[in-house]
């Protein structure tokens, strides 16, 4: 149930991508005519409430619990989903989709704690995993529903009263014709000309209001995770933070199979007996600033923090949030690009199942250095394919071969498939099992801050990338990239694997005091 949370995490991350177009329209198409910077503002604002509810995520949950972190979680990815959904423009959209993107931020920084807390250890991997299944099954969903939306809508298309420019008779098209405008005139009609171009029209119609639709779904989920995460008990774990022993005893007997798990009054010694450890040093403990005070604890903070932003520097998110555009670079349409998005959702679903059995058979460190080798090739694939065979077309200002555009979804599908099967997998994990259980949250929220400052950076900076340096190169980039961050892991990455947390966090002190 509280892996909602990250199912709504997924829908919210995803949509984006399928709503863009529709959101490009004219005003008097029912789209908001969105210039480039508003189109960044629109990804970036989410990514500044994502950085915000990471960090105070944390706060709040070693604050009130996790329990009830998820229960305001889900009522704010309901408040800023009717809130997009509604918006008559980006500058009412906006403050929405921060509230959006602190829900997702601080789900990020709750759901997979609430789990690796509250899960046996025999199967913690495979819960927390699952966890990684929901962000992947919200962004499918995304695609599909994008996909399927726009295939009722037929596409983008508007319908043209008069154009007194003459590039347009009256009647209806497809918007990819509109588009298509400034590249038929040799890439000189700049930003503002090609807006200047479109408030000169007289239309009568259009199917821009599409976007809504796609928005408005993202409500739904919420309400289901309101209702059942009341019905879930908090983790044993905070309840003896805030020494509630009885508490904790309750919460642990609902969430465990004694002949499976053990003696649950052996499992709350162990957790007794941890806190009685970071009970000695209560007095100093002041929550980050005790944490950059201790050596260890702040060594393992920049392990984490590291970790964390891996899961970025794959390049994931330019796949989630700009594959459409993309594909329309290498030459695909607007529609078919829609509908393409959904290969990449399914072989990120496929992944994430094949990381649950990856993450019970092999150590943590063989998997996700393994991933990120194999992220490196299939980028420098892509970036193959862009430079050889698709940017020489672009030079020349004619059409790329059709193919080239379906090898850079299949390689996007199998960079996806990768990544998801372990990366995302593994990093997820591992934020909810290496932070000791007094600063887990703060710990866990920081690392999870600086991943969506990565993220943050990388969504902006993507779309100039490709168009100053052209996809060979920026795809080059994130390629060797990721060959030079598998040679960093393999000398820092712990292992944690069939450890209890307990067992972790005195590995954690060992390993790096």
């Amino acid at each position: 149930m509280a892996t909602l949370g990250s199912l709504l995490f997924g829908y919210d991350t995803g949509v984006i991508s399928g709503a863009l177009p529709y959101m490009y329209m004219p005003f008097d198409a029912k789209g908001l005519q969105l210039t480039s910077f508003e189109e960044g503002a629109i990804g970036g604002t989410l990514l500044v409430g994502a950085a915000l509810g990471a960090l105070l995520g944390g706060l709040m949950s070693d604050r009130w619990g996790r329990r009830h972190n998820i229960t305001v979680l889900a009522a704010l990815f309901f408040i800023g989903a009717i809130g997009t959904t509604i918006a008559p423009n980006v500058w009412v959209m906006y403050p929405f989709r921060v509230v959006l993107g602190f829900a997702v931020g601080a789900a990020s920084a709750t759901v997979p704690v609430y789990l690796a807390e509250t899960a046996p250890k025999r199967i913690r991997g495979s819960i927390v995993a699952i966890d990684q299944l929901m962000i992947v099954t919200g962004q499918l969903l995304a695609f599909s529903m994008n996909a399927i939306i726009n295939s009722l809508q037929g596409g983008p298309k508007i319908t043209i009263a008069n154009d007194p420019s003459g590039h347009f008779s009256p009647g209806t098209y497809v918007f990819d014709e509109i588009t298509k405008l400034q590249a038929s005139k040799g890439g000189s009609m700049s930003g503002a000309e090609y807006h200047a171009f479109l408030d000169q029209l007289s239309i009568s119609a259009g199917n821009g209001e599409a976007w809504r639709y796609m928005l408005v779904l993202c409500s739904i989920p919420a309400v289901a995770l309101w209702i059942g995460i009341r019905l879930m008990p908090e983790s044993s774990r905070w309840y003896l933070a805030k020494e509630r022993l009885y508490d904790a005893i309750g919460s642990l007997k609902r969430v465990r199979v004694p002949e499976k798990d053990g003696s649950i009054e052996d499992e709350i010694m162990e957790m007794v007996e941890a806190r009685q450890h970071e009970k000695q040093e209560e007095s100093q403990r002041k929550g980050f600033s005790h944490v950059m005070a201790t050596p260890w604890l702040r060594k393992l903070l920049l392990v984490g923090i590291f970790l964390a932003v891996v899961n970025q520097t794959t390049g994931v998110n330019t796949v989630m949030y700009y594959a459409p555009k993309v594909l329309e670079y290498a030459g695909m349409s607007t529609s078919a690009s829609i509908t393409a998005q959904v290969a990449n959702g399914v072989m990120s679903v496929i992944g994430s199942a094949i990381g649950i059995w990856l993450i019970l058979k092999f150590r943590r460190r063989q998997v996700l250095i393994g991933d990120v080798i194999g992220v490196g090739v299939t980028l420098l694939g892509i970036a193959a394919t862009f430079q050889f065979f698709i940017a020489p077309h672009m030079a020349n200002h004619t059409t790329p071969p059709a193919w080239a555009a379906y090898l850079i979804l299949g390689l996007m599908s199998v960079f996806m498939l990768i990544v998801q099967s372990s990366n995302g997998t593994i990093v997820w994990t591992m934020m909810g099992e290496i932070f000791p259980a007094n600063v887990r949250g703060i710990m866990n929220g920081t690392a999870i801050f600086c991943m969506w400052t990565a993220n943050a950076i990388i969504t902006w900076t993507f779309p100039p990338m490709m168009e100053t340096l052209g996809g060979g190169v920026t795809y080059t980039i994130y390629g060797v990239l990721n060959l030079v961050v598998a040679v960093i892991l393999f000398k820092i990455m712990p292992e944690t694997k069939d450890k209890s947390l307990e067992e972790i966090e005195v590995e954690m002190e060992k390993l790096y005091s």
